[in-house]
């Protein structure tokens, strides 16, 4: 966790990213890359026009100023943090960044319940979320200590969750945190106990998993299931593997992770399938 990039519009929900991801700086010596995509009036952005640059540098220096601002905070005096501005379509720009700065970790601010739309206009961070090759961690609220124990990594221990599972394992790891693997047993898809175990046990065979928890919890719906789950136990984090263009989470019926991401009033990290 060399590198995490943490894209912000400076609103409190943006913060609230940036907070824990200088907690996470802080413990495993990384780089903050602090980014912000300058979003030009229309008639700016589409214009080739010469008379239109010094408009576009106004918007430019305002965005500096709001840095400058920011960095101010005294939370960031013991961190490294580099600052970029991106001048495009906005999770374009954040994909841009993390190949051309090999970052490792994307921390975003979600408003919670009420989603996405707090922090970035319409969709732009859905698709991040579902084109990211790297983990993306969302955080709904303040972390003053971000501390994770417990770790729930929902899949349907298909073959192709593998890889994303290797990555939260690893991921648990590096925060010291138990992670408890969950089959959500839906009428739809009812698996008796020995059937739902043998899946698992076989699913984690050969990936020297340490320190895990197997559990099958019975729920009308995977995303219900998901949220009592780890509500009842007091857990702190919720993972889950992404299928990239195809939709998040690819095991669930439907595309429901983006409701789960929305829902969960924890924190909730994807990684790519």
């Amino acid at each position: 966790m060399n590198r995490i990039l943490v894209p912000t519009d400076f609103s409190a929900q943006a913060e609230n990213a940036l907070k824990v991801a200088v907690q996470l700086a802080e413990k495993h010596n990384s780089e903050i890359y602090l980014f912000h995509t300058v979003e030009l009036p229309s008639h700016l952005a589409t214009t080739g026009e010469t008379s239109a640059l010094p408009e576009s540098i106004y918007f430019i220096k305002l965005t500096e100023k709001r840095f400058s601002d920011l960095m101010e905070r005294p939370y960031l005096d013991d961190v490294a943090i580099s600052q970029t501005i991106g001048h495009g379509e906005i999770y374009e720009d954040i994909l841009n960044t993390v190949t051309d700065n090999n970052i490792d970790l994307i921390v975003m601010g979600s408003h919670g319940a009420s989603g996405f739309k707090e922090m970035f206009i319409g969709s732009n961070t859905e698709k991040v979320v579902r084109t990211s090759k790297i983990p993306v961690l969302v955080i709904k609220n303040e972390h003053e200590n971000f501390e994770v124990t417990d770790f729930v990594f929902a899949t349907d221990f298909s073959e192709e969750c593998r890889t994303p599972f290797s990555k939260a394992q690893q991921f648990a790891k590096n925060l010291g945190a138990k992670i408890h693997l969950l089959y959500v047993n839906t009428p739809s898809g009812f698996k008796t106990s020995t059937e739902a175990y043998k899946m698992m046990n076989d699913f984690i065979k050969g990936m020297g998993v340490e320190n895990y928890t197997l559990n099958i919890y019975n729920e009308t719906a995977v995303e219900k299931g998901i949220l009592n789950f780890t509500k009842e136990n007091n857990y702190q984090l919720i993972g889950m593997g992404t299928h990239g263009r195809k939709g998040l989470a690819h095991f669930f019926n439907g595309s429901i992770s983006e409701d789960l991401v929305n829902h969960a009033k924890m924190p909730v990290i994807t990684f790519k399938i």
